[in-house]
C-alpha cells in the first residue's frame, strides 16, 4: 500500500473514531444516569479529549502516537487554562451551545486529570486504529 493511501485510511478511520467519541460524549451528558453519579461529568471531559486526540490524528495522519497524543493534552490543556480568560465576547460564546462544548465555562483542575485520561484512553485506542487501518 502506498504512503498516500495509508494514510487516508488512517484520516478516515480518526475521523470516524472522532464522530462516534463526540456521540458517546453527548450520550454521556445527556444520560448522566447511565453512568455511576460518581464520575459526575468527567466522562465527558474525558471524551473530549479523546475526541481532541482523534482529531489530530486526523490531522497528522503519519505522526506518532506520542505526538498525537502530546498535541491533543496540550490542546486540552490550553482550552482548560484559556477558561480564567473572562473577556465579554468569549463568555458570551461559551454560553451557547457550541461554545459550551467546544470551550467549556469554568475553570476545574480535575478536568485536567479527566484529560489524561482521555488522552491515556486514546494512546491505546490509537495504536489499535493504527493497526486496523494498516490491515
Amino acid at each position: 500500500m502506498s504512503a498516500a493511501a495509508d494514510a487516508s485510511r488512517r484520516r478516515l478511520a480518526a475521523l470516524a473514531a472522532m464522530l462516534a467519541t463526540i456521540a458517546l460524549g453527548l450520550a454521556s451528558r445527556h444520560w448522566p444516569d447511565a453512568l455511576p453519579s460518581a464520575l459526575g461529568k468527567y466522562p465527558g471531559d474525558a471524551l473530549w479529549a479523546l475526541m481532541v486526540l482523534f482529531g489530530w490524528r486526523a490531522l497528522r495522519p503519519r505522526a506518532r502516537t506520542r505526538d498525537v497524543a502530546l498535541l491533543a493534552m496540550a490542546t486540552s490543556v490550553a482550552v482548560e487554562v484559556a477558561k480564567l480568560w473572562q473577556a465579554p465576547w468569549i463568555v458570551e460564546f461559551r454560553h451557547t451551545a457550541v461554545g459550551h462544548l467546544l470551550l467549556g465555562q469554568v475553570f476545574s483542575w480535575q478536568n485536567l486529570v479527566a484529560y489524561g485520561v482521555g488522552v491515556l484512553a486514546g494512546i491505546v485506542l490509537d495504536r489499535l486504529l493504527l493497526r486496523i487501518a494498516a490491515a
